[in-house]
């Protein structure tokens, strides 16, 4: 079984549906079968689309200074 981009075990959300288009403030979406939803409904036409997703933001690294490496 070959793997999806993000797992196989995706749950439906129209955010990243390839039906759905976000709104400009980004608090719903216009899907072509239902009219204006929320980002996390589903309907039976959901189709995959893993170039909707966003990703995550890296965590902040810690900064760190010569004197913490230093051995004496």
């Amino acid at each position: 079984m070959r793997r999806k981009l993000y797992g196989n075990k995706i749950e439906p959300a129209c955010e990243y549906c390839a039906n759905g288009r976000t709104t400009a403030d980004e608090t719903s979406v216009l899907c072509e079968r239902r009219g204006v939803v929320p980002l996390y409904y589903s309907c039976n036409k959901f189709k995959y689309d893993p170039l909707r997703r966003k990703p995550r933001r890296s965590p902040v690294m810690k900064t760190y200074s010569d004197d913490e490496f230093r051995i004496e």
